[in-house]
């Protein structure tokens, strides 16, 4: 009987294995290759695809400060990789069950497939690479379907995948094709319409063309069964509408993601609240309405998770609303409840920024900007917009310093004796008061502490009612206390290892906040008039220099915020109360031209007309009224790009050429005029000028560079130079023979005589061989546009220089007749810097 039952199931599992065969066209082949593919191997992929899909759209975080992508999930684009070799687990298991279905239950026989889940088995396959970033294979899968299968239902599912993976790879020209091509010819069901509408209306949108993109957006949102789906495209056709500048439209559509509440994403509907706020009109909404919108946002417990956008809009509607504090404090609360939107981030911190720049809190400025910097991504657009601000912005802190300081002290040096005590008392009278109330709070601490009043069960409280937070380090009386404590124990210690050795002592005796708190107040200088008056300056010297500075900075100030900020008012203010003080020369000129431009700017023709005429009668000779004169010359036509052109003149300045160097920079200044490179034109053209012309014309034109370009590295360039460097070349004065050890014997020749100063050259590089001069070095130096020197450097006296002059004068072999004279390293510095040579040379002569 056993043995009867063995051979039964031998013989069953023959048969079985019969049927399976994929090469025999048989009803019982087909429908257990088919059930085993649906039921095993794609069951098992389809789960292990959902999974992997799922982990991707969980770890995805939608920015909806730009227009969202219509697949709600970030793919990166990998390498072309076989099979197995996938960056994800679950999308490895799918593809591996996907193409396992396919080599062991596809039943191709004669051109023709019979198990109908093939096709299926295909989209896994592609599907699944197409999440794993690899676009290329997954084109492959979709493309075998279109060509194999053109009868398969999945026909129309493998044309939008293909869309799909051909926009992946950036190219949506040929994507909007194929899919325009599908929805003529084929008929398609609401899903099919619904996904290939989206992704035409995201190639649409990777091109920037919107209008197109709206359309199709519009036809997948209607024609889309998932809610979550629906909410999302809705949403998209609102960003489409507000960037295309429809309000209205936009409006209407946030109104639908919002009717949809618990329907979709809450996240859609709060952000479309949000998107409604932003294009809210404050000059004829209902703003109460608005407002008690915002607060129930608020309030409602479902949407902690947006508290940080909401606060965001309260902000908005505050700064809106003319009430600046209330909105600086809801964009701080909104700073404070941030959750992972970095660019709100940015934006709350710009934007505190932007209200402080408004109320010249310019330091507070600087730090909401590098507060806003580490929210964005590096090398953006945005980044370097905020960077460039940023750079500018030290420039603002400095000068506005300068100048307010400046202010200061200049106003003190005004006031007579007496108004200057009077001043000084009132100031010191405020600090012992303070000193005083600082005092008598500290005594009240230290009998709180001694009475144990700030700790109760080891928990920290405060005041009578013991309520609130005033952890000890909280409470600025209480630091102050302790600190002085720590100073009658200790002294003054550094904070450092070891500090409790006696070595460590200190003393910061020249603090004056540490001797606010070592001595009485009775008998501390800190709190007597005199100890500020006596530093106030009297002497001339130091009250010029300070008004200087102070001029300076003004007009330094005026033209960033012209320039770099745009910021017309302030530049004015700036500029015209730099004019009230008298300034030297050199700022009047260039300041009431920069006014004539921001005038003209603002529309403002009478005023801009009377800075005008102001430069043209009384600066008529200056390059500003040349450029007030002919403000509409020929622009030469040059298709060399401005770099370029700057190359080959610094070729020519190091050439020399220092003629041909100025001429053709202001040629050149024409044709680019309002490009970048001006200032490095400017700065070539005056070191050329400086090399030409000598110490005078040079401080001239720096200065002109240093004015017009004060925020260009060249413009900063130029006034290091104007400040620092050239008051220790202004010495002309020629140095004694005696404290020179350099010497140099020089031989002096006209422009025209080029042939005849080589020439000189050779016999001289041959003269120094033959006597076997291992230090001498010949040069021919530009001097001006008239004379060149040919020149032996390397002596070590005068007379040395001079005898190989005469040696070389009676030598048969060279014969050199020419007349030459000796110069030592810093005399010809003098000469070349202050172009003196005739001064020097009639003063030798005498000698």
């Amino acid at each position: 009987m056993k043995g009867t039952y063995k051979i039964t199931l031998f013989i069953l599992a023959v048969v079985l294995l019969a049927a399976c065969s994929r090469k025999k066209n048989t009803f019982l082949n087909r429908n257990i290759n088919a059930v085993t593919t649906e039921f095993n191997t794609l069951y098992n992929g389809d789960m292990a695809f959902t999974d992997g899909k799922n982990q991707l759209a969980y770890g995805f975080n939608d920015n909806f400060w730009e227009i969202l992508p219509v697949e709600r999930i970030n793919i990166e684009e990998a390498e072309t990789k076989a099979p197995g070799a996938s960056k994800n687990a679950d999308f490895n298991r799918a593809e591996e069950k996907a193409s396992k279905a396919i080599q062991k239950h596809s039943m191709y026989i004669d051109g023709k497939e019979y198990n109908p889940q093939i096709d299926e088995a295909y989209m896994l396959l592609g599907k699944a690479r197409y999440y794993d970033g690899r676009f290329i294979p997954a084109l492959d899968a979709f493309n075998f379907i279109l060509d194999r299968y053109p009868t398969s239902n999945n026909i129309n599912v493998a044309k939008v995948w293909k869309a799909k993976t051909n926009i992946r790879l950036k190219n949506e020209e040929y994507a909007i094709e194929s899919l325009k091509k599908m929805f003529d010819t084929a008929e398609l069901t609401e899903v099919e319409t619904a996904d290939g509408a989206a992704m035409m209306a995201q190639a649409f949108i990777n091109l920037d063309s919107l209008v197109p993109a709206l359309k199709y957006i519009k036809l997948a949102s209607e024609n889309v069964k998932d809610k979550e789906l629906k909410g999302r495209y809705t949403f998209i056709k609102g960003q489409l509408y507000n960037r295309l500048n429809l309000k209205d439209s936009a409006n209407i559509a946030f109104d639908e993601v919002i009717e949809m509440n618990r329907k979709t994403s809450r996240a859609y509907m709060i952000n479309a609240y949000l998107e409604k706020g932003k294009n809210f009109d404050y000059e004829k909404g209902d703003r109460t309405a608005f407002l008690v919108l915002l607060q129930d946002l608020e309030k409602n417990r479902e949407n902690r998770p947006f508290l940080d956008k909401i606060y965001n809009q309260f902000g908005d509607y505050y700064r809106n609303s003319d009430s600046t504090n209330t909105a600086v404090a809801y964009y701080n609360k909104s700073i404070k409840a941030f959750k992972q939107d970095k660019t709100l981030q940015s934006v709350n911190y710009q934007t505190l920024a932007e209200i402080n720049f408004e109320n010249a809190e310019y330091k507070n400025v600087g730090a909401y900007y590098d507060s806003t910097l580490t929210y964005l991504q590096e090398k953006t657009r945005q980044w370097r917009r905020v960077t460039k601000k940023r750079e500018n912005l030290d420039d603002v802190i400095k000068y506005e310093e300068i100048a307010a300081t400046n202010d200061s002290i200049l106003k003190l040096t005004k006031m007579s004796e007496s108004e200057q005590l009077a001043f000084f008392t009132n100031y010191t009278t405020k600090l012992k008061e303070q000193a005083v109330k600082d005092s008598l709070e500290a005594i009240k601490i230290e009998q709180k502490i001694a009475n144990k009043e700030f700790y109760e069960k080891g928990k920290v409280v405060s005041g009578p009612n013991k309520g609130g937070s005033t952890f000890y380090f909280y409470n600025t009386s209480t630091v102050a206390y302790g600190k002085g404590e720590f100073r009658k124990i200790w002294g003054d210690r550094k904070l450092e290892d070891n500090w409790r050795l006696s070595s460590k002592q200190t003393s910061l005796i020249d603090n004056d906040d540490e001797v606010a708190v070592v001595k009485p107040i009775a008998e501390n200088e800190l709190y007597k008039p005199q100890t500020y008056i006596v530093r106030i300056p009297t002497d001339e010297k130091s009250i010029d220099s300070l008004a200087k500075d102070r001029n300076f900075a003004y007009y330094q100030l005026g033209l960033i915020y012209k320039e770099k900020f745009k910021e017309n008012d302030l530049a004015i203010n700036r500029l015209e109360k730099l004019l009230t003080y008298n300034p030297e020369q050199r700022l009047v000129v260039p300041a009431k031209y920069n006014l004539v431009k921001i005038y003209e700017a603002m529309e403002n023709s009478s005023v801009a007309d009377k800075y005008r005429n102001d430069i043209l009668t009384n600066h008529g000779d200056t390059r500003y009224a040349e450029i007030l004169r002919n403000p509409n010359s020929q622009l030469p036509t040059d298709e060399s790009s401005p770099e370029f052109k700057y190359n080959q003149l610094y070729k020519e300045f190091e050439a020399g050429k220092y003629a041909d160097v100025i001429q053709k920079a202001d040629d050149y200044m024409v044709v680019y005029n309002g490009n970048d490179i001006i200032p490095k034109f400017e700065l070539l053209k005056a070191t050329a000028i400086g090399r030409q012309q000598g110490f005078e014309a040079y401080k001239k034109a720096l200065n002109f560079v240093s004015l017009n370009y004060p925020s260009t590295d060249e413009g900063k360039q130029a006034q290091q130079i104007y400040s620092n460097v050239l008051p220790t070349l202004e010495f002309k004065e020629f140095v004694p023979k005696e404290d020179s050890k350099s010497w140099k014997l020089v031989y002096k020749f006209s422009n025209e005589e080029g042939e005849a100063a080589q020439k000189l050259m050779t016999q001289l590089e041959k003269a120094i061989k033959d006597y076997h001069y291992i230090n001498m070095v010949t040069s021919n130096d530009y001097y001006d546009p008239q004379t060149r020197l040919v020149i032996v450097h390397g002596w070590n006296t005068k007379l040395g220089a001079n005898n190989f002059g005469e040696v070389l004068k009676e030598n048969k072999e060279f014969k050199i007749k020419r007349p030459f004279f000796e110069i030592s390293t810093p005399n010809y510095k003098i000469i070349q810097i202050h172009k003196n040579l005739n001064d020097y040379l009639k003063e030798t002569s005498t000698k």
